[in-house]
């Protein structure tokens, strides 16, 4: 940390050292608004993830500047700006990284900067912010970037500043009313009463920067992280299927193949394309390496056209009507429940309550996907019976829990996170990871380990989200999870072995006896968590009827023996009516009214892999007695 007194001295250059040190002062006061700009999200969406979304764009900046001292100004520039487009999330995230990309390319070679030399950076980089939209709107943080710009340059030009404080001081005047002519410029702004979230993070940024440069206090370091009774602005836009329709805010990166055959990426062709698919169209980047931010309905559309232009990595798909309820939800339910897409959670009922869905990887070969965004049900069966590749699935990665983590954080008390079981899958050490990153910053994220797969997941989910739709504490919807976790079985018929013989869940001889002895392989969850071997059936004949008769009996005992009660998921690789008549096999096991609920649903890639084609699953819950009241 800078001295004092030396901050304080006037700055007609500033050295890397010194700019780092500005710049942490506007990331920390950024920091310390989040709250407040996710609150006044209203354009282009009103899903409340503004604050939260500048706030991880410049995590990562602040990153970059901690790693190491460095003196040369330009040199931190373009350090500060490839973290930038590594770490952009959001509209407001990646018009930001391609601000940060504008000032490295204008200033990466000068040492020091002088007023001159950081408002002609300035200039360029808030070009290149504009260039970056298919469609600039103004009365948004690029009118604020241009106002910047402009008023940097006619002070510096003028003559009439002699060091940085006197610049940013003299600026802000200027910042401050293009902010407040927001709403002037923009409908959804005028009749939300508020100014654009993306512009005041810009503008607290910017702040922060004056005051260290005016007074050399880099500020309280704080969580970006704050839960207040500020009311959110605006109202839940229309789901799917209104006006403005795109779902998904999808994201990824491009990298150039062959950086030895001259041309880089065509940025604007590249824009013009991904423009055809959805909205909010914003391509950051260089020659080297792009990241493509889009409002659009089909994520894989986006993938595979990214994919025409280099190598694709870092895709997210954010579903934006989840984000909406969940920032407009009310305050009666404290707690937010989040699993991933393991969890083959039926839709109607991911809907109902709330239910936030982290989606894992699934790769063909080189090709990978996101489960149940990019890559359906019904397509990854199809890909798995004609792909000669067999697909592998990986956990999501720790940046996608964290980001729906901090998001939930910021409009939630708490949040309860129910992974895939941790003995199949490195989902629970990511979730877990991410939580204890984000519950450090200020909100307890607590991870559950389902010891379960699939349904059996699910239905853990499922009990957790009622009990926090219910206004339940973040300590009695854990207390509910972890009860689940102690009942919840899951079993699957296979269709055929060779799937699971491919995956290693079955050994090799294992397909030898079944198919001599015609033996039809169950796989189970077992209560340490471990999915394997849980049984077989004789002969092929009257599966369903035999297969329910298995599960059943070998159900966690009902809670309540008087007065058994008992919730029924079952799932499916491309069988819908086999998993119809499997439905109605494994209720009439139980005593009549006994099931509360038997949902037949989709089965994803988390068993599919294993089972393939045909497979059935059935996840058994026995639940406790009917509170009084």
């Amino acid at each position: 940390m800078s001295n004092l007194a030396a901050s304080v001295t006037p700055a007609a250059e500033l050295d890397g050292l010194r700019l780092g040190d500005a710049l942490r002062a506007g990331i920390y006061r950024l920091f310390a608004q989040t709250d407040h700009i996710n609150k006044i999200n209203v354009f282009p969406i009103a899903d409340g993830d503004t604050g939260t979304n500048l706030s991880m764009t410049l995590s990562a900046v602040l990153a970059a500047i901690d790693r190491e001292p460095l003196p040369h100004a330009g040199a931190l520039l373009v350090r500060v700006a490839d973290a930038a487009l590594d770490g952009a999330r959001g509209n407001s995230g990646a018009i930001m990284a391609q601000f940060l990309l504008g000032l490295g390319d204008r200033a990466g070679h000068l040492a020091r900067l002088s007023v001159a030399d950081f408002s002609a950076a300035v200039g360029t980089g808030a070009a290149y912010a504009r260039e970056a939209l298919s469609q600039p709107r103004e009365g948004t943080l690029i009118t604020v970037l241009r106002d910047f710009a402009q008023e940097t340059d006619r002070l510096a030009n003028s003559g009439a500043v002699a060091d940085f404080r006197d610049l940013f001081g003299r600026a802000m005047g200027r910042v401050r009313e293009s902010l407040a002519n927001t709403p002037n410029q923009l409908e959804e702004l005028r009749a939300a009463g508020v100014v654009d979230a993306g512009a005041q993070g810009l503008v607290e940024v910017l702040l922060g920067m004056s005051h260290y440069l005016d007074t050399g206090e880099l500020g309280t370091v704080v969580a970006p992280l704050h839960g207040g009774d500020e009311a959110m602005a605006g109202e839940v836009s229309a789901p799917a299927g209104a006006a403005r329709d795109q779902r998904y805010c999808t994201e990824c990166l491009v990298t150039l193949r062959d950086e030895a055959a001259g041309a880089g990426l065509d940025l604007r062709h590249l824009r013009e394309q991904v423009s055809l698919i959805g909205s909010s169209v914003v391509v950051s980047g260089g020659r080297r390496k792009a990241r493509i931010h889009v409002h659009a309905d089909d994520p894989e559309r986006v993938f595979e056209l990214a994919a025409g232009f280099g190598t694709v990595s870092a895709q997210k798909a954010d579903d934006m009507h989840r984000q909406q309820l969940a920032a407009h939800h009310g305050r009666r339910q404290r707690v937010a429940v989040v699993t991933d897409s393991a969890a083959d959670i039926p839709d109607q009922l991911i809907e109902e309550l709330g239910i936030h869905v982290v989606p894992v990887r699934v790769h063909f070969g080189s090709r990978s996907y996101l489960d149940k965004v990019s890559l359906t049900p019904e397509e990854f069966y199809r890909e798995l019976a004609t792909n000669p590749e067999h697909p592998k699935t990986s956990q999501p990665p720790p940046g996608d829990f964290r980001r729906i983590y901090e998001f939930l954080a910021s409009h939630y008390d708490a949040v309860v996170s129910i992974a895939l079981t941790s003995q199949a899958s490195g989902t629970y050490s990511a979730a877990l990871g991410a939580a204890q990153r984000v519950s450090a910053e200020g909100r307890p994220i607590r991870v559950v380990d389902s010891l379960n797969a699939s349904l059996g997941q699910g239905l853990i989910t499922i009990a957790a989200a009622e009990k926090a739709r219910d206004g339940a504490t973040v300590a009695e919807v854990e207390a509910v999870a972890r009860e689940a976790v102690a009942t919840t079985r899951t079993f699957a018929l296979l269709a055929t072995v060779d799937y699971a013989v491919k995956g290693g869940r079955v050994p090799a001889f294992a397909k030898v006896l079944a198919d001599r002895l015609r033996l039809s392989v169950i796989l189970a969850t077992r209560p340490d968590g471990k999915v394997g071997l849980g049984g077989v059936l004789w002969g092929r004949r009257r599966l369903p009827q035999r297969f329910a008769r298995f599960a059943a009996r070998r159900a966690a005992r009902p809670v309540d023996p008087g007065a058994p009660r008992y919730r029924v998921l079952v799932g499916h690789g491309n069988a819908a009516a086999e998993a119809e008549a499997l439905a109605q096999h494994v209720v009439a096991q139980f005593p009549p009214g006994s099931v509360e609920f038997a949902h037949v649903t989709d089965m994803g890639p988390a068993l599919g892999v294993h089972g393939g084609p045909g497979t059935l699953i059935v996840a058994l819950q026995p639940l406790a007695p009917p509170q009084p009241g």
